[in-house]
Protein backbone atom coordinates (compact mmCIF):
# COMPACT_ATOMS: atom_id res chain seq x y z
CA UNK A 1 0.00 0.00 0.00
CA UNK A 2 1.26 3.52 -0.95
CA UNK A 3 2.23 6.29 1.87
CA UNK A 4 -0.79 8.17 0.29
CA UNK A 5 -3.28 5.93 0.13
CA UNK A 6 -3.91 4.77 3.81
CA UNK A 7 -7.48 3.92 5.21
CA UNK A 8 -9.40 6.61 6.31
CA UNK A 9 -9.59 6.37 10.31
CA UNK A 10 -12.39 5.13 12.38
CA UNK A 11 -12.60 7.75 14.89
CA UNK A 12 -15.54 8.26 17.19
CA UNK A 13 -14.99 11.90 17.14
CA UNK A 14 -15.26 12.36 13.28
CA UNK A 15 -18.39 14.01 11.59
CA UNK A 16 -21.08 11.81 11.08
CA UNK A 17 -21.95 13.61 8.53
CA UNK A 18 -18.99 13.56 6.56
CA UNK A 19 -20.49 10.08 5.49
CA UNK A 20 -23.51 11.47 3.62
CA UNK A 21 -21.76 14.62 1.40
CA UNK A 22 -20.93 13.03 -1.56
CA UNK A 23 -17.79 12.92 -3.13
CA UNK A 24 -18.06 15.06 -6.19
CA UNK A 25 -14.57 16.84 -5.85
CA UNK A 26 -11.85 15.42 -7.87
CA UNK A 27 -8.37 15.85 -8.25
CA UNK A 28 -7.96 18.64 -10.01
CA UNK A 29 -10.48 20.23 -8.79
CA UNK A 30 -8.83 19.50 -5.03
CA UNK A 31 -5.45 21.26 -6.49
CA UNK A 32 -6.90 24.13 -8.32
CA UNK A 33 -8.49 24.82 -4.77
CA UNK A 34 -5.52 24.44 -3.42
CA UNK A 35 -3.76 26.62 -6.07
CA UNK A 36 -6.08 29.46 -6.02
CA UNK A 37 -6.42 29.57 -2.15
CA UNK A 38 -3.43 30.96 -2.55
CA UNK A 39 -3.70 33.94 -4.65
CA UNK A 40 -6.33 36.15 -3.39
CA UNK A 41 -7.63 39.33 -3.06
CA UNK A 42 -5.01 40.01 -0.19
CA UNK A 43 -2.24 39.60 -2.51
CA UNK A 44 -3.22 41.63 -5.28
CA UNK A 45 -4.43 44.81 -3.24
CA UNK A 46 -3.06 44.45 0.84
CA UNK A 47 0.25 43.67 -0.79
CA UNK A 48 0.76 47.45 -1.58
CA UNK A 49 0.50 48.88 2.33
CA UNK A 50 2.92 46.07 3.19
CA UNK A 51 5.23 47.36 0.48
CA UNK A 52 5.00 50.93 1.50
CA UNK A 53 5.52 50.45 5.13
CA UNK A 54 8.32 47.84 4.81
CA UNK A 55 10.03 48.82 1.57
CA UNK A 56 11.94 45.97 -0.54
CA UNK A 57 12.25 44.21 2.79
CA UNK A 58 8.89 43.35 2.42
CA UNK A 59 10.08 40.03 0.62
CA UNK A 60 11.73 39.38 4.35
CA UNK A 61 8.37 40.26 5.89
CA UNK A 62 6.68 37.57 2.91
CA UNK A 63 9.56 34.95 3.18
CA UNK A 64 8.75 34.67 7.16
CA UNK A 65 5.68 34.81 7.36
CA UNK A 66 5.90 32.53 4.35
CA UNK A 67 7.66 30.32 6.32
CA UNK A 68 4.86 29.84 8.96
CA UNK A 69 2.33 29.77 6.82
CA UNK A 70 3.84 26.02 5.39
CA UNK A 71 4.25 25.38 9.01
CA UNK A 72 1.10 25.33 9.73
CA UNK A 73 0.29 23.74 6.24
CA UNK A 74 2.43 20.41 7.10
CA UNK A 75 0.77 20.39 10.59
CA UNK A 76 -2.74 20.33 8.92
CA UNK A 77 -1.91 18.16 6.29
CA UNK A 78 -0.71 15.77 9.05
CA UNK A 79 -3.89 15.41 10.35
CA UNK A 80 -5.83 15.57 8.01
CA UNK A 81 -4.63 13.29 5.68
CA UNK A 82 -4.88 10.82 9.47
CA UNK A 83 -7.88 11.68 9.49
CA UNK A 84 -9.82 13.28 6.60
CA UNK A 85 -13.06 15.25 7.83
CA UNK A 86 -14.76 18.38 6.73
CA UNK A 87 -14.47 19.82 9.82
CA UNK A 88 -11.12 19.67 9.25
CA UNK A 89 -8.99 21.55 12.41
CA UNK A 90 -12.11 21.90 14.38
CA UNK A 91 -12.16 18.00 14.47
CA UNK A 92 -8.65 18.28 15.18
CA UNK A 93 -8.96 20.35 18.18
CA UNK A 94 -12.16 18.33 19.52
CA UNK A 95 -9.72 14.97 19.29
CA UNK A 96 -6.68 16.68 21.02
CA UNK A 97 -8.10 19.24 23.22
CA UNK A 98 -11.39 18.69 23.96
CA UNK A 99 -14.78 19.86 22.67
CA UNK A 100 -14.49 23.02 23.81
CA UNK A 101 -11.50 23.25 21.79
CA UNK A 102 -13.21 21.95 18.12
CA UNK A 103 -16.43 24.25 19.47
CA UNK A 104 -14.21 27.44 19.18
CA UNK A 105 -12.09 26.98 16.63
CA UNK A 106 -14.79 25.89 14.40
CA UNK A 107 -17.38 28.41 15.10
CA UNK A 108 -14.90 31.34 15.46
CA UNK A 109 -13.16 30.27 11.56
CA UNK A 110 -16.83 30.18 10.49
CA UNK A 111 -17.48 33.67 11.74
CA UNK A 112 -14.12 34.57 10.16
CA UNK A 113 -15.37 32.85 6.58
CA UNK A 114 -19.41 34.37 6.72
CA UNK A 115 -17.78 38.14 7.29
CA UNK A 116 -15.12 37.61 4.83
CA UNK A 117 -17.89 36.70 1.67
CA UNK A 118 -19.43 40.08 2.60
CA UNK A 119 -16.28 41.92 2.38
CA UNK A 120 -15.38 40.33 -0.89
CA UNK A 121 -18.52 40.74 -2.24
CA UNK A 122 -18.49 44.92 -0.87
CA UNK A 123 -15.11 44.17 -3.02
CA UNK A 124 -16.51 42.87 -5.84
CA UNK A 125 -19.17 45.36 -6.05
CA UNK A 126 -16.70 48.29 -5.84
CA UNK A 127 -14.61 47.24 -9.28
CA UNK A 128 -18.30 46.77 -11.24
CA UNK A 129 -19.53 50.01 -9.93
CA UNK A 130 -16.29 51.44 -11.57
CA UNK A 131 -17.08 50.23 -15.21
CA UNK A 132 -20.90 50.98 -14.19
CA UNK A 133 -20.92 54.41 -12.46
CA UNK A 134 -24.55 55.01 -11.55
CA UNK A 135 -25.30 51.90 -10.72
CA UNK A 136 -25.90 50.90 -7.14
CA UNK A 137 -23.13 48.98 -4.87
CA UNK A 138 -25.81 46.86 -3.33
CA UNK A 139 -27.14 45.33 -6.18
CA UNK A 140 -23.98 43.91 -7.42
CA UNK A 141 -23.59 42.60 -3.79
CA UNK A 142 -26.90 40.99 -3.68
CA UNK A 143 -26.62 39.40 -7.20
CA UNK A 144 -23.18 37.87 -6.27
CA UNK A 145 -24.63 36.54 -3.25
CA UNK A 146 -27.35 35.19 -5.65
CA UNK A 147 -24.91 32.97 -7.75
CA UNK A 148 -22.98 31.61 -5.72
CA UNK A 149 -25.48 30.34 -3.00
CA UNK A 150 -27.36 29.08 -6.18
CA UNK A 151 -23.91 27.27 -6.78
CA UNK A 152 -23.72 25.74 -3.14
CA UNK A 153 -26.74 24.95 -2.89
CA UNK A 154 -26.44 22.43 -6.38
CA UNK A 155 -24.14 19.21 -6.21
CA UNK A 156 -20.64 19.92 -4.72
CA UNK A 157 -19.13 19.21 -8.35
CA UNK A 158 -20.50 22.79 -8.88
CA UNK A 159 -18.53 24.16 -6.81
CA UNK A 160 -15.57 22.16 -7.73
CA UNK A 161 -15.93 23.64 -11.35
CA UNK A 162 -16.28 26.98 -10.32
CA UNK A 163 -12.89 26.71 -8.53
CA UNK A 164 -11.62 25.34 -11.06
CA UNK A 165 -11.61 27.51 -13.89
CA UNK A 166 -11.34 30.59 -11.07
CA UNK A 167 -8.27 29.68 -9.76
CA UNK A 168 -7.23 28.54 -13.75
CA UNK A 169 -7.78 32.24 -14.46
CA UNK A 170 -5.67 33.45 -11.41
CA UNK A 171 -2.34 30.78 -12.10
CA UNK A 172 -2.49 32.40 -15.39
CA UNK A 173 -2.79 35.98 -14.53
CA UNK A 174 -0.26 35.67 -11.88
CA UNK A 175 2.59 33.56 -14.30
CA UNK A 176 2.04 35.69 -16.88
CA UNK A 177 2.61 38.67 -14.43
CA UNK A 178 5.93 36.73 -13.27
CA UNK A 179 7.34 36.09 -16.77
CA UNK A 180 6.91 39.62 -17.85
CA UNK A 181 8.53 40.56 -14.31
CA UNK A 182 11.56 38.45 -14.72
CA UNK A 183 12.27 39.92 -18.57
CA UNK A 184 12.06 43.18 -17.66
CA UNK A 185 14.36 42.75 -14.63
CA UNK A 186 16.64 40.65 -17.25
CA UNK A 187 16.33 43.57 -19.33
CA UNK A 188 14.70 41.61 -22.45
CA UNK A 189 11.06 42.75 -22.58
CA UNK A 190 10.83 44.97 -25.54
CA UNK A 191 10.80 48.41 -24.28
CA UNK A 192 12.35 48.48 -21.27
CA UNK A 193 15.84 48.61 -19.71
CA UNK A 194 16.86 46.67 -16.80
CA UNK A 195 16.77 48.53 -13.19
CA UNK A 196 19.62 46.21 -11.61
CA UNK A 197 19.48 46.89 -8.28
CA UNK A 198 18.77 50.45 -8.01
CA UNK A 199 15.30 50.19 -6.66
CA UNK A 200 16.20 47.71 -3.81
CA UNK A 201 19.08 49.57 -2.32
CA UNK A 202 18.38 53.19 -3.04
CA UNK A 203 15.91 55.58 -1.69
CA UNK A 204 16.46 55.12 1.62
CA UNK A 205 17.83 51.66 0.83
CA UNK A 206 16.69 47.98 1.72
CA UNK A 207 15.30 48.91 5.36
CA UNK A 208 13.98 52.45 4.82
CA UNK A 209 11.64 52.40 7.62
CA UNK A 210 13.76 50.50 10.20
CA UNK A 211 12.73 47.57 11.95
CA UNK A 212 9.14 48.97 12.34
CA UNK A 213 8.29 49.13 8.99
CA UNK A 214 9.22 45.76 8.53
CA UNK A 215 7.23 44.58 11.64
CA UNK A 216 3.68 46.36 9.85
CA UNK A 217 4.48 44.57 6.61
CA UNK A 218 4.99 41.67 8.36
CA UNK A 219 1.74 42.00 9.95
CA UNK A 220 0.10 42.65 6.72
CA UNK A 221 1.80 39.61 4.62
CA UNK A 222 0.78 37.12 7.40
CA UNK A 223 -3.13 37.86 7.09
CA UNK A 224 -2.62 37.81 3.25
CA UNK A 225 -1.97 34.07 3.53
CA UNK A 226 -5.73 33.39 4.17
CA UNK A 227 -7.42 30.58 2.31
CA UNK A 228 -5.08 27.63 2.59
CA UNK A 229 -7.12 26.48 4.90
CA UNK A 230 -9.84 25.24 2.77
CA UNK A 231 -8.25 22.79 0.48
CA UNK A 232 -8.38 20.45 4.10
CA UNK A 233 -11.81 20.95 4.05
CA UNK A 234 -12.74 20.24 0.76
CA UNK A 235 -10.77 17.49 0.99
CA UNK A 236 -13.47 15.46 2.98
CA UNK A 237 -15.44 15.24 -0.32
CA UNK A 238 -12.87 13.93 -2.69
CA UNK A 239 -12.45 11.09 -4.46
CA UNK A 240 -9.24 10.36 -2.57
CA UNK A 241 -9.29 12.47 0.05
CA UNK A 242 -6.02 11.01 1.99
CA UNK A 243 -4.06 11.07 -0.93
CA UNK A 244 -5.54 14.46 -2.31
CA UNK A 245 -4.65 16.47 0.86
CA UNK A 246 -1.14 14.78 1.08
CA UNK A 247 -0.97 15.87 -2.43
CA UNK A 248 -2.02 19.46 -1.75
CA UNK A 249 0.16 20.33 1.18
CA UNK A 250 3.05 18.74 0.05
CA UNK A 251 3.42 21.25 -3.08
CA UNK A 252 2.21 24.54 -0.81
CA UNK A 253 5.86 25.39 -0.41
CA UNK A 254 6.77 26.05 -4.42
CA UNK A 255 3.25 27.53 -4.72
CA UNK A 256 4.09 30.30 -1.37
CA UNK A 257 7.48 30.88 -2.52
CA UNK A 258 6.40 31.52 -6.39
CA UNK A 259 3.58 33.68 -6.15
CA UNK A 260 3.80 35.39 -2.97
CA UNK A 261 7.33 35.86 -2.28
CA UNK A 262 8.30 35.67 -6.04
CA UNK A 263 5.61 38.48 -6.97
CA UNK A 264 6.82 40.78 -4.36
CA UNK A 265 10.84 40.42 -5.42
CA UNK A 266 9.44 40.94 -8.97
CA UNK A 267 7.61 44.42 -7.98
CA UNK A 268 10.11 46.43 -5.55
CA UNK A 269 12.49 45.15 -8.15
CA UNK A 270 11.24 47.04 -10.96
CA UNK A 271 8.84 49.19 -9.44
CA UNK A 272 10.20 52.10 -6.63
CA UNK A 273 8.71 51.41 -3.20
CA UNK A 274 7.53 54.71 -2.16
CA UNK A 275 5.60 55.35 -5.16
CA UNK A 276 1.88 56.43 -4.92
CA UNK A 277 0.57 54.30 -7.36
CA UNK A 278 1.78 51.12 -4.65
CA UNK A 279 -0.84 52.21 -2.43
CA UNK A 280 -3.37 53.86 -4.46
CA UNK A 281 -4.30 52.08 -7.33
CA UNK A 282 -2.13 48.81 -6.31
CA UNK A 283 1.42 47.25 -6.58
CA UNK A 284 0.57 44.87 -9.55
CA UNK A 285 -0.94 47.44 -11.33
CA UNK A 286 1.65 49.70 -10.56
CA UNK A 287 4.51 47.21 -11.96
CA UNK A 288 2.29 46.75 -15.39
CA UNK A 289 2.06 50.70 -15.77
CA UNK A 290 6.44 50.88 -15.12
CA UNK A 291 6.58 48.53 -17.77
CA UNK A 292 4.26 50.45 -20.32
CA UNK A 293 1.51 47.59 -21.22
CA UNK A 294 -1.45 48.55 -22.37
CA UNK A 295 -5.15 49.02 -20.10
CA UNK A 296 -2.91 47.95 -17.20
CA UNK A 297 -5.95 48.81 -14.09
CA UNK A 298 -8.18 47.25 -16.42
CA UNK A 299 -6.37 43.92 -16.66
CA UNK A 300 -5.96 43.85 -12.71
CA UNK A 301 -9.73 44.94 -11.81
CA UNK A 302 -10.38 41.53 -13.66
CA UNK A 303 -7.91 39.64 -12.07
CA UNK A 304 -9.07 40.88 -8.69
CA UNK A 305 -12.74 40.43 -9.10
CA UNK A 306 -11.89 37.12 -9.92
CA UNK A 307 -9.90 36.77 -7.13
CA UNK A 308 -12.47 38.44 -4.63
CA UNK A 309 -15.40 35.92 -6.64
CA UNK A 310 -13.22 32.68 -6.36
CA UNK A 311 -12.88 33.59 -2.80
CA UNK A 312 -16.75 34.51 -2.01
CA UNK A 313 -17.43 30.66 -3.86
CA UNK A 314 -14.61 29.27 -1.40
CA UNK A 315 -16.03 30.66 1.86
CA UNK A 316 -19.32 29.95 1.29
CA UNK A 317 -18.53 26.76 1.14
CA UNK A 318 -16.09 26.40 3.97
CA UNK A 319 -18.25 28.07 6.12
CA UNK A 320 -21.11 25.95 5.62
CA UNK A 321 -19.23 22.68 5.74
CA UNK A 322 -17.74 23.97 8.84
CA UNK A 323 -21.38 24.32 10.42
CA UNK A 324 -22.19 20.97 9.20
CA UNK A 325 -19.40 18.87 11.11
CA UNK A 326 -20.19 21.07 14.30
CA UNK A 327 -23.59 19.93 14.24
CA UNK A 328 -22.56 16.80 13.50
CA UNK A 329 -20.71 16.89 16.36
CA UNK A 330 -23.29 17.82 18.98
CA UNK A 331 -21.52 21.85 18.27
CA UNK A 332 -24.19 23.58 16.83
CA UNK A 333 -28.48 23.48 16.44
CA UNK A 334 -29.19 20.55 14.74
CA UNK A 335 -31.43 22.29 11.63
CA UNK A 336 -28.09 23.11 10.24
CA UNK A 337 -27.02 19.45 10.29
CA UNK A 338 -29.72 18.05 7.48
CA UNK A 339 -28.15 17.13 4.01
CA UNK A 340 -30.07 16.67 0.95
CA UNK A 341 -28.85 15.13 -2.12
CA UNK A 342 -25.26 15.17 -0.71
CA UNK A 343 -25.07 19.07 0.53
CA UNK A 344 -25.85 20.58 3.54
CA UNK A 345 -28.43 22.80 2.24
CA UNK A 346 -29.42 24.76 5.64
CA UNK A 347 -25.86 25.43 6.44
CA UNK A 348 -25.24 26.84 2.91
CA UNK A 349 -28.24 29.10 3.53
CA UNK A 350 -26.99 29.60 7.33
CA UNK A 351 -23.43 30.90 6.14
CA UNK A 352 -24.75 32.73 3.44
CA UNK A 353 -26.93 35.38 5.81
CA UNK A 354 -24.38 37.55 6.73
CA UNK A 355 -23.50 38.19 2.70
CA UNK A 356 -26.93 39.04 2.61
CA UNK A 357 -27.22 41.46 5.67
CA UNK A 358 -23.99 43.26 3.52
CA UNK A 359 -26.43 44.10 1.24
CA UNK A 360 -28.14 46.04 3.48
CA UNK A 361 -25.19 47.45 5.20
CA UNK A 362 -23.15 48.50 1.60
CA UNK A 363 -27.26 50.36 1.32
CA UNK A 364 -26.81 52.17 4.48
CA UNK A 365 -23.29 52.66 5.24
CA UNK A 366 -21.35 52.37 1.92
CA UNK A 367 -18.52 54.43 3.32
CA UNK A 368 -17.27 52.87 6.68
CA UNK A 369 -18.28 49.33 6.00
CA UNK A 370 -15.71 47.60 4.73
CA UNK A 371 -13.11 48.53 7.44
CA UNK A 372 -16.05 48.25 10.30
CA UNK A 373 -16.15 44.47 8.50
CA UNK A 374 -12.20 43.99 8.32
CA UNK A 375 -11.97 44.70 12.02
CA UNK A 376 -14.26 42.59 12.94
CA UNK A 377 -12.86 39.36 11.82
CA UNK A 378 -9.03 41.32 13.21
CA UNK A 379 -6.77 38.08 14.06
CA UNK A 380 -8.98 35.15 13.98
CA UNK A 381 -7.09 33.40 11.57
CA UNK A 382 -4.13 33.37 13.97
CA UNK A 383 -6.79 31.80 16.93
CA UNK A 384 -7.06 29.01 13.90
CA UNK A 385 -3.26 28.58 13.32
CA UNK A 386 -2.71 28.05 16.83
CA UNK A 387 -5.23 25.59 17.59
CA UNK A 388 -4.02 23.81 14.67
CA UNK A 389 -0.24 23.82 16.30
CA UNK A 390 -1.29 22.72 19.58
CA UNK A 391 -3.50 19.93 18.21
CA UNK A 392 -0.65 18.38 16.27
CA UNK A 393 1.56 18.52 19.19
CA UNK A 394 -1.09 16.34 20.78
CA UNK A 395 -2.09 14.35 18.33
CA UNK A 396 1.45 13.35 16.45
CA UNK A 397 1.94 11.37 19.83
CA UNK A 398 -0.94 9.73 19.70
CA UNK A 399 -0.71 8.78 16.08
CA UNK A 400 2.66 7.30 16.47
CA UNK A 401 1.06 5.39 19.29
CA UNK A 402 -1.57 3.76 17.83
CA UNK A 403 -2.04 4.47 14.61
CA UNK A 404 1.40 5.28 12.89
CA UNK A 405 0.92 4.23 9.06
CA UNK A 406 -1.88 7.04 9.16
CA UNK A 407 1.05 9.52 9.45
CA UNK A 408 1.72 9.33 5.37
CA UNK A 409 2.43 13.41 5.79
CA UNK A 410 4.45 14.30 8.59
CA UNK A 411 5.74 17.34 10.13
CA UNK A 412 9.15 18.21 9.47
CA UNK A 413 11.83 17.93 12.78
CA UNK A 414 8.93 17.35 15.16
CA UNK A 415 8.54 18.65 17.77
CA UNK A 416 10.87 21.37 17.31
CA UNK A 417 9.18 23.29 14.22
CA UNK A 418 5.77 23.17 15.71
CA UNK A 419 6.64 25.15 18.87
CA UNK A 420 8.74 27.65 16.97
CA UNK A 421 5.67 28.11 14.90
CA UNK A 422 3.61 28.63 18.37
CA UNK A 423 6.17 30.92 19.36
CA UNK A 424 6.05 32.86 16.28
CA UNK A 425 2.32 33.21 16.66
CA UNK A 426 2.85 34.53 20.39
CA UNK A 427 5.39 36.99 18.71
CA UNK A 428 2.62 38.56 16.33
CA UNK A 429 -0.02 39.04 19.01
CA UNK A 430 2.49 40.92 20.79
CA UNK A 431 3.71 42.80 17.64
CA UNK A 432 -0.47 43.42 16.70
CA UNK A 433 -0.85 44.83 20.28
CA UNK A 434 1.93 47.17 19.84
CA UNK A 435 0.78 48.45 16.55
CA UNK A 436 -1.88 50.93 16.90
CA UNK A 437 -3.41 50.29 13.60
CA UNK A 438 -3.64 46.05 14.99
CA UNK A 439 -4.23 46.94 18.35
CA UNK A 440 -8.28 46.84 17.94
CA UNK A 441 -8.45 43.94 15.69
CA UNK A 442 -6.56 42.08 18.59
CA UNK A 443 -8.85 43.52 20.89
CA UNK A 444 -12.35 42.68 19.05
CA UNK A 445 -11.01 39.02 18.38
CA UNK A 446 -9.99 38.31 21.81
CA UNK A 447 -12.93 39.00 22.93
CA UNK A 448 -14.82 36.93 20.39
CA UNK A 449 -12.49 33.52 21.50
CA UNK A 450 -13.13 34.20 24.96
CA UNK A 451 -17.30 34.50 24.43
CA UNK A 452 -16.62 30.82 22.41
CA UNK A 453 -14.70 29.76 25.16
CA UNK A 454 -16.61 30.03 27.79
CA UNK A 455 -20.01 28.84 25.64
CA UNK A 456 -17.94 26.12 24.69
CA UNK A 457 -16.59 25.09 28.43
CA UNK A 458 -20.40 25.47 29.28
CA UNK A 459 -21.56 23.16 26.88
CA UNK A 460 -19.02 20.56 27.68
CA UNK A 461 -19.60 20.83 31.18
CA UNK A 462 -23.30 20.46 30.73
CA UNK A 463 -22.77 17.49 28.26
CA UNK A 464 -20.53 15.84 30.64
CA UNK A 465 -23.03 16.05 33.52
CA UNK A 466 -26.03 14.12 31.12
CA UNK A 467 -23.46 11.77 29.70
CA UNK A 468 -24.10 9.26 32.75
CA UNK A 469 -27.97 9.52 32.58
CA UNK A 470 -27.69 8.77 28.93
CA UNK A 471 -25.49 5.73 29.20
Amino acid sequence: MSRTSAPPPKDATAPAADSALTHGLKQRHLSMIALGGVIGAGLFVGSGAGIAAAGPSIVVAYGVSGLLVMFVMRMLGEMSAANPASGSFSVHAERAIGPWAGFTAGWSFWVLLCVAVGLEGIGAAQIVTGWLPGTPEWVWVALFMVIFLGTNLAAVKNFGEFEFWFAALKVIAISLFLVLGLLAILGVLPGTDSPGTSNLTGDGGFLPNGSEGLIIGLLASVFAYGGLETVTIAAAESENPVRGVAKAVRTAMWRIAVFYIGSMAVIVTLVPWDAPQVVEVGPFYAMLDHLGIGGAAEIMNVVILVALLSAMNANIYGSSRMACSLVARGQGPKVLGRISSGVPRNAVLASSVFGFLCVLLSYWRPDDVFPWLLNMIGAVILVVWVFIAVSQLILRKRTERETPERLVVRMWLFPVLTIVALVAMAGIFVLMLWQPDTRDQLLATGALTAVLIAIGAVRQRRAGREAPAGD
